[in-house]
């Protein structure tokens, strides 16, 4: 027979369960904003330099935002999204209700925030019980970026493009040189891209020339040789339609790429308007969904019952 202790924590999980259902209703447009952060995620984006050990903490939880391993167990607000977790949830919300005292958990903070290591039911308890601070090991990783709470993934990484974004105008004067200001990208790091493409341009101008081209001239020569007239294609094709959700600029670094492997394979004289159409052909989404139907319709000659 189950103790006293062990119904109520059973009725905790029912009540934890509940609610995690409501608020994945409540979020079903925007699924994002019921999800918890993967750590690995967040590492990824703001690719930290070095880490801190910080040793123990008193930590609020309202800033533990996601976990390492268990982000898919647990909701934005760590309440558990499956009866799998039942058995140890019960037992460390049975330990809480007798009073007894756990392990600290384990956290890695980064950005303002935190995301477990270790002891990913314990938080989803303490939450649930309306605690407010936990004790914990903490790891801390470098960012000059501060995560907000509420952020989703997509979220923070919009701010880390707007951070490269207005980092890379402000170093270069992009904006000043070429009355552009719409130099944008779907992904983080692309700007840096850009850097080196420019960097690249300039060494191969000053190839013959004794006196060293300024950084700003070869800016205004890659602009108007190498990028408008990729955008150009990009537009004028309509190539950005096979690739919803990307931007002219994403197309450009993905086609001077395909471009670069082209000229590898073919031979140099391979032409930029070539290599476009050909990248946006065989990565686009038309070829894609092209690809998807005519293999559902082998599967379905191949594998149709006889008749």
């Amino acid at each position: 027979m189950k103790n006293m202790f062990t119904i109520q924590a059973t009725e905790d999980f029912s009540k934890a369960r509940g609610r995690a259902f409501l608020s994945r209703i409540q979020h079903f447009i925007h699924t994002d904003k019921d999800k918890l952060l993967s750590f690995n995620d967040v590492k990824e984006i703001l690719k930290p330099k070095n880490q801190t050990y910080k040793g123990m903490q008193t930590v609020p939880l309202n800033l533990i935002v996601g976990s390492e391993g268990r982000y898919r167990d647990f909701n934005k607000y760590f309440l558990p999204k499956s009866d799998h977790l039942k058995s140890r949830w019960i037992r460390v919300d049975e330990a809480h209700i007798r009073s007894i005292i756990l392990p600290p958990i384990q956290l890695y903070e980064i950005g303002g925030v935190y995301f477990v290591r270790d002891g990913n039911h314990r938080v989803s308890v303490a939450k649930s019980q309306g605690i407010e601070m936990i004790d914990a090991e903490v790891i801390s990783l470098s960012s000059e970026i501060t995560i907000n709470p509420s952020m989703t993934t997509d979220d923070l990484r919009e701010l880390i493009i707007e951070v490269e974004k207005k980092a890379f105008y402000e170093k270069t004067d992009f904006g000043k040189y070429t009355n552009c200001y719409d130099l944008d990208f779907s992904m983080p790091g692309r700007y840096d891209v850009i850097y080196n493409h420019i960097l690249v341009h300039k060494y191969y101008l000053n190839q013959g020339i004794s006196k060293e081209i300024l950084f700003s001239d070869a800016l205004i020569s890659w602009y108007n040789h190498v990028y408008e007239p990729i955008i150009k294609i990009i537009k004028d094709e309509r190539l950005y339609l096979n690739f919803p959700g990307r931007t002219p600029g994403d197309l450009y670094v993905w086609i001077v790429k395909h471009w670069d492997f082209l000229k590898r394979k073919y031979g140099i004289h391979y032409s930029i308007p070539d290599a476009a159409r050909d990248f946006s052909q065989k990565y686009g989404k038309s070829r894609v969904k092209f690809l998807q139907i005519m293999t559902a319709l082998f599967h379905k000659l191949i594998y149709r019952s006889p008749s």
